[in-house]
């Protein structure tokens, strides 16, 4: 992992290298979880670490797409525990538009 290249306090959103690609086709970050949960997953540099380890541990090409939410229009994003872990995650309500990928990171490669 490049962790050491994550910025802490930066906003991720975690993508394999395929999903990076139709992304950039779309123009937009519009995974599968705006239409079944209403929001885009994103992490704080910070959380990134415990994000691979819980979700993306059979990865072989994540990267960590690092976001400028100033460049997210209308999109709202939100801190929110939508799990009852305890531990509160940014959401963005909406497709992110690709141009908001200011660069990116691979942390499982």
């Amino acid at each position: 992992m490049a962790l050491d290249d994550l910025d802490p306090d930066a906003l991720y959103h975690l993508a394999s290298a395929v999903e990076w690609a139709e992304y950039q086709a779309r123009e937009q970050i519009d995974p599968p979880s705006i239409a079944a949960e209403g929001f885009v997953h994103c992490s704080w540099g910070r959380q990134v670490a415990g994000t691979v380890t819980k979700h993306f541990a059979e990865a072989t090409d994540l990267l960590a797409l690092q976001l400028d939410a100033a460049a997210f229009g209308d999109v709202e994003l939100k801190e929110e525990d939508s799990y009852g872990s305890g531990q509160t995650y940014p959401h963005a309500y909406g497709p992110i538009p690709a141009a908001a990928v200011t660069r990116t990171i691979a942390v499982v490669g």
